[in-house]
């Protein structure tokens, strides 16, 4: 279990720490733009999805992994972009619902396939 917890951590630490930094040192002008916007509206929403549904398996251990991913994101942003910007915040709040959903559908498919 704690393999799982330490590979799910690490993987969220380069989705929502590591492509920020690469966007914003890599990817200049307009097509930084672009790459930010994939980021914020396809890859980190798709990864909190897959995090939750992930998490949703063993929820009893598991349940940190959407608030960390969250978190993660917040903290990436803050450094790379703009340290208190309160826009974050609402898209971290957003990842975070949409991997708290993905883990109660995931947990509940779970315990009626069980049945």
């Amino acid at each position: 279990m704690k393999k799982e917890i330490i590979l799910w951590v690490t993987a969220s630490m380069a989705v929502m720490l590591a492509l920020p930094w690469l966007a914003v040192t890599f990817v200049k002008g307009d097509s930084g733009m672009a790459v930010c916007f994939l980021l914020f509206f396809a890859v980190n929403p798709l990864y909190s999805v897959i995090t939750g549904v992930f998490a949703g398996k063993d929820v009893k251990h598991l349940w940190s992994l959407p608030i960390v991913s969250a978190g993660l994101f917040l903290t990436g942003t803050w450094i790379f972009f703009d340290m208190g910007e309160t826009a974050f915040i609402l898209y971290a709040v957003v990842y975070l619902a949409l991997g708290i959903a993905a883990m109660l559908i995931s947990m509940v498919i779970r315990k009626t396939t069980q049945m």
